[in-house]
């Protein structure tokens, strides 16, 4: 199996250790590709010391992806490093990285909060993926991994509304884009994690990942996994997807305690 080795890949959102973009880069990193890391803060350049493998197949950046110039400065660096991006995975959103993140019902949200909201979540996938876009379409091959939600495009919560539209925008982007460029060898995939524990879980995001039928969240590694496998060439035929990663939860009528039905 090929898998993924000597591809070069782009992950975004890296910058925390225990989150699901910094276990997909290392998982990568372990699978043989050379791997780009970014985030908005130098934290960066510390995971880039934490990644295993040879330190000239690996590169790191700063960069704001809601702006294009620095997206575009970003994907060249790595590109001038370590080779043209074969392998996307779009994992930057939900909060940004020394900003909190607010949740509160739609009549509330200011049209500040909105647009943020969205840039973060879906701009940015946007933004790097239109930046390396058509070096894919030239070479013929590519892979191009969006970090959905199963917020959004399967389920919701109250006062998710922004991050609901958000990655249901991300799963729309992802399907339109798998028909554009079926032809040119590149499959557009999206990951829809559900409870996941990472060191920004709430205390109630982890209880309700203990109420799944799987009886414990995710981790971030097992989301890492999915997304290897997508960006694998041995994934060639699968494009304009979602696969949901969430331990059986959404697919649960009941989603109390276990001892209260089974």
């Amino acid at each position: 199996m090929a898998g993924v080795a000597g591809r070069v890949a782009l992950v975004t959102g890296a910058g925390s250790a225990g989150g699901i973009g910094f276990a997909v880069a290392r998982l990568l990193r372990e699978a043989g590709a050379h791997v780009g890391i970014t985030s908005t803060t130098d934290r960066i350049f510390t995971r880039l010391e934490e990644l295993p493998g040879a330190a000239d197949k690996a590169f790191a950046g700063t960069a704001d992806l809601t702006d294009s110039v620095q997206v575009e400065k970003l994907v060249a660096d790595l590109t001038a490093s370590l080779g043209p991006v074969e392998i996307l995975v779009n994992n930057a959103g939900m909060v940004q990285t020394g900003i909190d993140g607010e949740s509160m019902l739609l009549h509330e949200i200011s049209d500040e909060q909105w647009r943020y909201g969205l840039d973060i979540n879906l701009t940015t996938a946007f933004m790097v993926t239109r930046a390396v876009l058509l070096g894919m379409i030239e070479r013929g091959y590519g892979r191009i991994v969006q970090m959905s939600s199963v917020t959004g495009p399967v389920v919701s919560n109250p006062k998710a509304t922004i991050y609901g539209a958000a990655k249901a925008g991300m799963l729309g982007m992802t399907r339109a884009l798998a028909i554009e460029v079926a032809k040119n060898n590149i499959t557009v995939n999206s990951i829809g994690p559900g409870w996941i524990e990472t060191p920004s879980s709430s205390p109630e995001e982890v209880f309700a990942g203990k109420n799944t039928p799987a009886g414990r969240p995710g981790t971030a590694d097992e989301i890492g996994h999915v997304a290897v496998f997508l960006a694998s060439e041995e994934a060639s035929y699968l494009t304009g997807q979602l696969i949901v990663v969430d331990g059986g939860n959404t697919i649960q009528e009941y989603k109390g305690p276990a001892e209260g039905y089974y």
